[in-house]
């Protein structure tokens, strides 16, 4: 009966995180500047077209074009994810494409080494997770201050697994 138990602690993570771009315009602020642009696009785009130069107010279609397929790439681009999870066993760095497909790097936490690359002046560039032969990068899209706290914070974690043998 005790070794259940033992077992059950072992399978509960000592480490879960689920790390996601941020996006500092959400779906509403969108719609508005989605809003905004085009009724401004469409005023002067019929104001050059009335007074001759159509090309002009074709530029202005164009253009709203254009920063909606900027905006609809870069919103598909944050559903880009990924969930790294410390198990007392086990190290798991799963990475979700904007399109679905999942990729699973799975190390010993015993065996795994956690590089920080860092710049003086702008903190953390990249972080890296290798061991037994293979290597991930972990967290590229984060800004600096969120790559500061899940260093801090995976570390401590690798450190606590090691620690408890």
């Amino acid at each position: 009966m005790r070794e259940r138990n033992v077992d059950t602690i072992n399978d509960e993570p000592v480490f879960a995180a689920q790390l996601v771009p941020h996006r500092s315009l959400g779906r509403k602020g969108f719609r508005v500047l989605l809003l905004l642009t085009g009724m401004v696009c469409f005023v002067y785009g019929v104001f050059f077209v009335v007074t001759g130069a159509w090309l002009v107010g074709v530029f202005f279609g164009l253009d709203f074009l254009l920063l909606y397929g900027a905006f609809k790439l870069n919103y598909r681009a944050a559903r880009r994810r990924e969930e790294v999870t410390v198990w007392r066993t086990r190290l798991s760095v799963r990475k979700y494409a904007p399109s679905g497909r999942m990729e699973e790097h799975v190390f010993n936490p015993f065996w795994t080494r956690f590089r920080v690359r860092r710049h003086e002046e702008f903190g953390i560039l990249s972080m890296h997770v290798s061991g037994q032969g293979q290597m991930t990068d972990v967290g590229s899209f984060l800004n600096p201050d969120d790559r500061e706290s899940f260093a801090k914070a995976f570390k401590g974690a690798l450190a606590r697994v090691r620690r408890r043998i």
